[in-house]
């Protein structure tokens, strides 16, 4: 058991020393710019990635001063559009009644970033695919090889594989990581956290 322990930890210190820090650059960029011009901010994910979506929909919209939503946080409207449209187009058709444009910004949390050949998290694709027609910026924070969310995505973070049988925790985790790094930094926070705000 100590030594899982401690392989786990290296593991996260090898991801931590690995990651790319110039494509987090690029995803504040984006999100800086779509803040100045009043765009909103969608934050989709699957799984554990759909409740990190919504922790971070708090965070980007109350540290961060981002109009932010997450399609799964209305349980009444997925489930209805799962029932009587199928799962590949839950988020697509949200994001259509939502009228998703070029001012918008969609956010990707997922552990692979959907697979069109394969069949893996076709919601995921539908919804980039409708991104792209509008004109939308694509981000993503994705580990493996980043999926159908890298190859067309305007900024990428991808968490590095550093063991074969951790990928999901370690890619669930770091999604949580690079936003919390996102919306704490100096150059994009606008209101603090609790904590941090008092006085010792």
């Amino acid at each position: 058991m100590d030594n899982y322990i401690d392989s786990y930890f290296e593991e996260v210190k090898k991801i931590a020393d690995n990651i790319d820090k110039s494509s987090i650059k690029k995803v504040i960029d984006i999100l800086k710019n779509i803040r100045s011009n009043s765009g909103r901010l969608y934050i989709i994910g699957v799984g554990g990635s759909a409740g990190s979506a919504s922790h971070a929909v708090n965070d980007f919209r109350k540290l961060a001063g981002i109009e932010a939503y997450a399609p799964t946080d209305n349980v009444s409207e997925l489930t209805a559009r799962t029932n009587d449209e199928g799962w590949q187009t839950i988020f697509s058709e949200w994001l259509k009644g939502s009228k998703l444009n070029n001012n918008d910004v969609i956010l990707v949390l997922s552990v692979g970033g959907g697979n069109e050949e394969k069949n893996i998290s076709p919601n995921i694709v539908e919804a980039l695919k409708l991104a792209k027609d509008v004109g939308a910026k694509i981000i993503g924070i994705v580990s493996r090889d980043g999926g159908y969310t890298k190859k067309v995505a305007d900024a990428c973070v991808l968490i590095p594989v550093v063991n074969d049988k951790a990928i999901t925790p370690h890619a669930e985790s770091f999604q949580a990581v690079v936003w919390h790094l996102i919306v704490f930094h100096p150059d994009f926070q606008l209101n603090s956290g609790k904590w941090e705000s008092i006085k010792k």
